[in-house]
């Protein structure tokens, strides 16, 4: 499995805070959808966004508060190969005629 590490910087003065839940508990949580591309990063290292998002907004209409950035990775390592020998890769059976 591969892991990556994510900072996230956020313009906190974007948030809507009319859209911010408010739990029977007393706290106030903000939800916030990041977007990674672990491929293509920008001109400032970035690797995608975070926008506040909450149930009913339209698909683009949640603002942008800030920007995703990949600083760390940990890469699951492929298993090695199996080296066979060539001569045991020949299955067919030779009993065939032809």
């Amino acid at each position: 499995m591969s892991k990556i590490g994510v900072s996230l910087n956020i313009d906190v003065t974007a948030i809507d805070k009319s859209k911010m839940l408010k739990h029977e508990n007393g706290k106030t949580y903000l939800d916030m959808t990041v977007f990674i591309d672990l491929v293509v990063e920008d001109n400032y290292g970035n690797h995608g966004m975070v926008v506040q998002a909450w149930k009913e907004a339209p698909k683009g209409g949640t603002p942008i508060l800030g920007n995703a950035k990949i600083f760390w990775r940990e890469t699951a390592q492929p298993a090695p190969k199996q080296i066979s020998d060539p001569e045991s890769q020949n299955d067919f059976d030779d009993d065939i005629p032809f």
